[in-house]
């Protein structure tokens, strides 16, 4: 044989013994990927590579209709059970028993995924119950990525976990559903990197809900849509605009890999509304707004979603002096406006109140009054004496008209 034939068979005997497995390599409860290489009437097949076969028995496979749906050359993966005369038996439900806590030691020593069943909410977690049947235990900051608003939609799910703390045989197991998912989500992450960019429209799914914004799922990983960029109008409780599992439109505003933060924009897909405001509201054009806020210049109207206009607090008073627009509108109060005028290029609109139909007489007489003296009110009040000779002489002219 030539070197390079020495060479090649060694490396076939080499790959040879990697792949056989033998029935004293394995550990009851090691998991494997196999192919199904036979199917009879009440067994399965496997192909463990190399010379060895294993069995599985056939009922493990049907599904809930009862039906088999898998075909020769498929692969799955099962639990090794035990070998017995020479013939190694497989399942894939884990019972109790040596086979389910050489399962745990192995999934915990080589870092592999455990499936659980979530049963139960109790203190600070979740108690879940894993392979061969052992009860383990799931913090709240562990399970999923984010906070949990709704820990009762967790119970009764199937979830994978990863085992952080493992002792005492089996009776105490710490797991985190979180690793698992940053996993899954690092990985498309690195797929995704290559498929999206900043200016880009596309479609994701409402995931979660918090005071400041929406987590959007835009194909694995989510995104934060800021309360400010849901719509044109403002937005006061988040759960009257949006729902989870909500399918939107939105755009990507910044893409930073590094932080791990997407920014993303609603708003920019629906229509502008100032695209409309020169026909809609020219400049003397009379409206009924909302009163969206106070501050302490003005008052702002709500004419319409996206459209807000400012009534300055010199214009509320009617000519007399406020310390707060407070004093004359509240929040929420509907009321008449005249548009003064329209500042596009700042998306501004100043507005003046009109005097409303209904308001009362003694109010109208108040105003008129108010200014009637502010018009006769001489420039200057002279001096404190001459003010004070000015109010006596008027008092003996009273007692004068008595007499």
């Amino acid at each position: 044989m030539t070197n390079e034939e020495k060479k090649e068979g060694v490396s076939f005997e080499e790959l040879l013994n990697e792949n056989s497995i033998g029935a004293g390599r394995l550990e009851p409860g090691e998991r494997v990927e196999a192919r199904i290489v036979d199917i009879s009437s009440d067994w399965v097949f496997l192909d463990l590579g190399g010379k060895s076969e294993g069995a599985l028995d056939k009922k493990e496979l049907l599904d809930e209709k009862g039906e088999f749906p898998f075909r020769i050359g498929d692969t799955i993966a099962a639990y090794f059970l035990s070998s017995r005369h020479g013939e190694m038996l497989f399942t894939t439900q884990i019972t109790t028993g040596e086979a389910g806590r050489n399962y745990l030691d192995h999934a915990w020593s080589s870092r592999i995924p455990v499936e659980g069943l979530v049963e139960r909410e109790i203190k600070g977690g979740f108690q879940v119950k894993i392979a061969g049947g052992a009860l383990a235990f799931c913090p709240y900051s562990q399970m999923g990525l984010r906070r949990i608003e709704d820990s009762s939609a967790c119970v009764g799910k199937r979830m994978s976990f990863m085992i952080t703390e493992y002792g005492e045989g089996g009776r105490n197991v710490i797991l985190s559903n979180r690793v698992i998912v940053e996993a899954e989500e690092r990985e498309k992450k690195e797929a995704l990197k290559t498929q999206l960019r900043e200016g880009m429209r596309i479609k994701g799914t409402v995931a979660a809900i918090q005071g400041f914004g929406a987590f959007i799922d835009i194909g694995g990983i989510q995104g934060l849509l800021p309360i400010s960029e849901i719509g044109w109008g403002r937005v006061d409780d988040i759960h009257n605009v949006l729902s989870i599992g909500q399918e939107l439109e939105v755009v990507i505003l910044t893409l930073d890999w590094e932080k791990d933060r997407v920014a993303l924009s609603r708003k920019v897909t629906l229509p502008d509304p100032w695209d409309q405001v020169e026909k809609k509201y020219p400049a003397g054009s009379s409206h009924r707004g909302t009163v969206a806020r106070l501050t302490k210049f003005g008052a702002f109207v709500t004419l319409e979603p996206g459209i807000d206009g400012l009534i300055h607090i010199s214009k509320l008073g009617g000519g007399k002096r406020l310390n707060h627009p407070g004093e004359v509108l509240e929040q929420g109060q509907s009321l008449g406006v005249t548009v003064e005028a329209v500042d596009f290029d700042k998306r501004r609109l100043s507005l003046r109140m009109i005097q409303e139909e209904g308001a009362s007489e003694s109010e109208t007489s108040d105003n008129d009054d108010y200014q009637t003296y502010l018009q006769k009110t001489p420039a200057s009040m002279g001096t404190l004496g001459d003010i004070l000779k000015d109010k006596l002489a008027r008092a003996g002219s009273k007692k004068k008209g008595k007499k």
